[in-house]
């Protein structure tokens, strides 16, 4: 089951000549949700993936550089002559927000639906979540976002239904659907032949925040924690000021919540990134900073950790290189 990152936006509060604004395109089997939606994003998707066909959008909040790409990128599915519904999350205040964009964006052609959202609300789909969870920035209507996957049945052990009498065929199906079946000394219950649930998985975005104990719960044990890292820490009352985090505060958070991989992102042009990932990496090693066009595919936990393809988006894989 592919599930896989993909950076089109990694830069702070203005685009810089090579990182754009937030946004970031998170697929899971054939499922694409962008996060954010800052200016130039889809010229970021058509420099790369081509302009996606989202299914939804989630908003982490509504300052200028998170918000601003969506006009474009919405009139251009107009006049593309999409036909799909598109849903749009965010944190309440975004019919607000839309009613300012109604005359950038005319009639469209497609459905539109908004959907507001509060801390512990849920948007479910077929084998995940996406559950909003409450940051700390200076806007009280802010929200981060975690993708979180079910649970999925253990393996099946045949060997184990044989020797319970159970017979090969739609038996065994059965089982490996939970449902009891007939052996030949009696009845079979499934937790009998089927190894221990095995966990799904977890990707988290923050959005723009200061460290945040909800934000630990949120990406507890998670593959991928995406998280707010604008400034270096001999900067760090300036982050407080202004509700971010410093490298060191998103890392600390990573090294808490004991996510697999930390990405850094809305670090700030003034700083080198390499001295900050020396920063971050002080505290909590598997940390990256990814760039525009930087990948991370993610595979099933028993397969392997997150993996960082630089340039992915640009630059096409075999089949054999996904990971997944």
């Amino acid at each position: 089951m592919d599930l896989t990152v993909t950076f089109l936006g990694t830069g702070a509060s203005a685009p810089s000549a090579r990182r754009s604004t937030a946004a970031v395109l998170v697929a899971r089997a054939g499922v694409k949700m962008l996060f954010d939606c800052g200016e130039g994003t889809q010229r970021q998707m058509q420099r790369s993936l081509g302009l996606t066909q989202v299914d939804e959008i989630y908003l982490t909040h509504f300052h200028a550089d998170h918000v601003l790409g969506l006009p474009g990128l919405l009139k251009t599915y107009d006049l593309t002559d999409r036909e799909a519904p598109l849903a749009i999350y965010g944190p309440p205040g975004l019919e607000e927000l839309f009613r300012v964009f109604r005359p950038l964006l005319g009639r469209l052609g497609y459905e539109l639906e908004l959907i507001e959202l509060r801390a512990e609300d849920y948007s479910e789909h077929d084998g995940f979540e996406v559950e909003a969870f409450a940051v700390e920035h200076r806007s009280s209507r802010a929200l981060g976002y975690a993708i979180v996957e079910d649970e999925r049945p253990g393996r099946f052990d045949p060997a184990a239904a044989k020797a319970a009498g159970v017979p090969e065929g739609p038996a065994f199906a059965a089982l490996q659907r939970g449902e009891e079946v007939e052996g030949n000394a009696g009845t079979v219950a499934p937790e009998q032949v089927m190894g221990p649930d095995r966990p799904g998985r977890t990707v988290v975005l923050t959005g723009d925040t200061a460290p945040s104990p909800a934000t630990v719960a949120a990406a507890a044990d998670a593959e991928l924690l995406i998280h707010d890292a604008a400034f270096i820490e001999e900067d760090s009352a300036r982050a407080a000021e202004t509700g971010h985090s410093t490298i060191r505060q998103a890392a600390g958070v990573a090294a808490e919540a004991h996510v697999k991989l930390l990405a850094l992102v809305h670090i700030s042009s003034r700083y080198h990134v390499g001295a900050c990932l020396e920063e971050a990496r002080a505290v909590f090693e598997p940390a990256i900073a990814p760039r525009d066009f930087d990948q991370v595919v993610i595979p099933l936990p028993e397969r392997g950790e997150p993996q960082l393809i630089p340039n992915g988006a640009r630059e096409p894989r075999n089949e054999g290189d996904s990971a997944t």
